[in-house]
């Protein structure tokens, strides 16, 4: 089973994400994508990392995340990506062919086995940013979204620490 998990920042998403992998009886295989490329977000960094429980396994994987899935991926695990937004901006950052990116992770995703719950920000609800980057990584985040949401078996879109149940069978742990 696919599931992506979608909101704003604070919004309960990597709570919400947590919780559904430790409700799964899986191995957890956690696949972060952030890099910390400042203090700030090396606290935020190792504050995730103290909320999650110590048996799950952490692959730190900000560039290559459609081989990350394919390696690490088995029917009796779960893997829990955070976040797809945080890949497209280390691919833009990267000068990626983001097109070739998103259709190898499409394709990663499709052939996956196991549960996989998929993280990312709804970058689509705001004014349109100013700024040529800032406008690419919002349209490179819906269009990754918009495939993603394609290929889940369930979406829900977090607002406030609410799940709100977009695509799916309703969520088998609450917010």
């Amino acid at each position: 089973m696919i599931r992506l998990i979608l909101g704003g920042a604070r919004s309960g998403k990597s709570r919400q994400a947590e919780q559904l992998a430790q409700a799964s009886g899986l191995e957890v295989i956690y696949i972060a994508t952030a890099q910390a490329q400042d203090r700030e977000m090396q606290e935020r960094i190792n504050r995730h990392r103290d909320d999650r429980p110590r048996h799950w396994t952490t692959i730190e994987e900000p560039l290559q995340l459609a081989d990350a899935i394919l390696s690490h991926q088995a029917p009796h695990r779960c893997l829990l990506i955070d976040c797809l937004t945080l890949w497209v901006t280390n691919q833009l950052l990267a000068k990626a062919d983001m097109h070739a990116e998103r259709e190898a992770l499409c394709a990663a995703l499709r052939n996956a086995r196991g549960d996989i719950i998929l993280v990312s920000n709804e970058t689509g609800m705001g004014i349109v940013p100013t700024g040529e980057l800032n406008r690419r990584f919002t349209d490179e985040s819906g269009w990754l979204n918009q495939s993603a949401a394609a290929l889940a078996d369930q979406v829900v879109l977090m607002v406030a620490g609410i799940s709100m149940q977009l695509k799916g069978p309703a969520l088998e742990v609450s917010a």
